[in-house]
């Protein structure tokens, strides 16, 4: 079981209202900051999880955690009927909705507010599902995991991106101090949500890692679980079936 880290430290109310706090203060900035901070990196991410779900030619996508839609955005190359980005966020999502609008998109494009631990879908709903370091920002992970297990059609394909700690010594060091140090600082300057960039790397540090992980997806029932580091472990990159 992960440790609970919450945005904003703050025991009267649950993570889940913290996030979504969160998020909505820092939509405005979110896009900007995240490529920013990535270095651009994150576009190659996104875009090797989406070539792995391709693999089944998904009619029905699902991208949970989905905030501005990035990663269901990325996933029209595959040309599905239709994706649902699912997130806490009304702020995060309302720059989505803007997006689908300009791209002319809103029909195949959808984003629907909600607990990711309690979806308002279906059994056997989706052909893919795609989350985009989100399961980190779960209250309750095996909860939101079994959501997505359940929604998720048998022979579905799962492809989550998560923030990681690499595991070279030196690498891990200089990855310490840019997380710790670097990218609050710069959060704090752009974004006016001095916690939000703080919380990030507290809650990579507390998240199981690699074949810890794994055990959880494993316990919940997905099968063909694969673990692949990305940019020096910076990035974890999960896939499964169900």
């Amino acid at each position: 079981m992960s440790k609970t880290v919450t945005p904003y430290n703050d025991a009267t109310r649950t993570k889940k209202e913290q996030v979504e706090e969160m998020f909505d203060n820092i939509a405005h900035r979110y896009d900007f900051l995240n490529h920013l901070l990535s270095l651009g990196i994150d576009i190659t991410w996104r875009r090797k999880a989406v070539k792995y779900i391709g693999a089944i030619q998904p009619k029905k996508i699902l991208d949970v955690a989905s905030g501005t839609g990035d990663f269901a955005f990325e996933a029209l190359k595959l040309n599905p009927e239709k994706i649902i980005g699912f997130d806490l966020s009304e702020g995060m999502m309302n720059y989505g909705r803007a997006k689908a609008t300009k791209m002319n998109v809103s029909n195949i494009v959808e984003f629907v507010k909600g607990d990711s631990e309690k979806m308002p879908f279906a059994d056997n709903s989706f052909d893919a599902i795609t989350v985009g370091f989100g399961v980190r920002n779960f209250e309750n992970l095996e909860a939101g995991l079994r959501e997505m297990y359940r929604v998720t059609r048998t022979g579905g394909k799962i492809a989550i991106l998560e923030a990681s700690q690499p595991q070279n010594t030196i690498i891990k060091a200089l990855f310490g101090l840019y997380f710790g140090k670097v990218v609050p600082m710069i959060g704090r300057m752009f974004s006016k949500d001095a916690r939000a960039y703080s919380y990030l790397p507290e809650s990579v540090a507390a998240f199981p890692q690699g074949f810890d992980f794994i055990k959880i997806l494993e316990n919940i029932g997905f099968r063909n679980i694969k673990w692949q580091p990305l940019t020096f472990g910076a990035c974890a990159f999960y896939s499964m079936e169900k």
